[in-house]
C-alpha cells in the first residue's frame, strides 16, 4: 500500500506569541502576575474585614454616660401645728404643771371632739388665784366662738386692748372675739339659763355666751382635758 499521509500534517499549527509557552506550561512572567494579583487581593480582602472590624467595634461600644443633672427640691416648711398637743380619750394631756408655773401662763393645744373626730383649737390658761396643784387653777376653753366660726384671741398688750376694743378698764389680759370686738374675762364667772355658771363673764360685746368650756383634771404633774361642753 502506498504510504497514507500522516494525519498531523493537515493540522493547523498555533502561531507561535512571544511570552507563551506551548500547551501546558506557562511562562515565568505569567506566573509572577498572577501571584501579584492574587497577593493584592488578599491585601485587599484584609483591609475591608479590618474596616468592619473596627466600624462593629465603635457601634458596639456604650456611650459615655453624661451625669444627671441633681435638682434640688426645698425642704418643705414645718408645720407649727405639728407640735401642738392634741388631747384625746386615750392621751388628754396638754402640759404639765412645771410649764404653767407662773399666772398667766398659757398652753395651746386641740381638743378632739369624739362625736365628729374634729380637733378643735383650744386654750390652757393659769388663772392668777388657784393652785398649780389644782384644777380651779385653770381654765381651758375652745378657741372658736359658741355661735359662729370666729377665732378668737388671748390678748395680752392691754394697749391692744384699748386701741383695738376700745376697752379702757382691762388691767389683766384677756380672750377677744374679733369678729365683734366681744372680751370675755377669764376671772370672772357667769351663770347661764339652767342655773349653769361658767367661766369667762362678757366683759364687753354682744356675744350671747362665754367661749366653750373643756374640763381640766391635774393628775401628779400632768394636766389633763378631759371634756367639752
Amino acid at each position: 500500500m502506498p504510504d497514507q499521509p500522516s494525519p498531523d500534517r493537515f493540522k493547523a499549527e498555533m502561531p507561535a506569541i512571544p511570552g507563551v509557552s506551548g500547551a501546558g506550561r506557562r511562562s515565568p512572567g505569567s506566573t509572577m502576575a498572577v501571584r501579584l494579583v492574587a497577593g493584592l487581593l488578599a491585601l485587599l480582602f484584609l483591609l475591608v474585614l479590618g474596616t468592619r472590624l473596627v466600624m462593629r467595634a465603635r457601634r458596639v461600644e456604650p456611650p459615655t454616660p453624661q451625669p444627671t443633672p441633681q435638682i434640688e427640691v426645698p425642704t418643705p416648711a414645718a408645720d407649727p401645728s405639728a407640735l401642738i398637743p392634741k388631747a384625746t380619750e386615750t392621751n388628754p394631756g396638754v402640759a404639765t404643771i412645771s410649764e404653767m408655773a407662773k399666772p398667766w401662763s398659757t398652753k395651746e393645744f386641740f381638743f378632739r371632739n369624739r362625736l365628729t373626730g374634729e380637733n378643735i383649737p383650744a386654750l390652757l390658761i393659769r388663772l392668777p388665784g388657784g393652785a398649780a396643784s389644782q384644777s380651779a387653777g385653770y381654765w381651758a376653753l375652745a378657741m372658736t366662738s359658741a355661735y359662729g366660726n370666729c377665732r378668737l384671741e388671748y390678748i395680752e398688750d392691754l394697749n391692744k386692748l384699748k386701741t383695738d376694743y376700745g376697752f379702757r378698764a382691762a388691767k389683766h389680759p384677756m380672750i377677744g372675739n374679733p369678729c365683734n370686738r366681744t372680751l370675755f374675762d377669764p376671772t370672772k364667772m357667769t351663770n347661764l339659763p339652767g342655773n349653769v355658771w361658767v367661766r369667762g363673764a362678757i366683759a364687753q360685746g354682744s356675744d350671747l355666751r362665754p367661749p366653750l368650756g373643756i374640763e381640766v383634771k391635774v393628775e401628779g404633774k400632768n394636766i389633763l382635758a378631759i371634756s367639752m361642753e
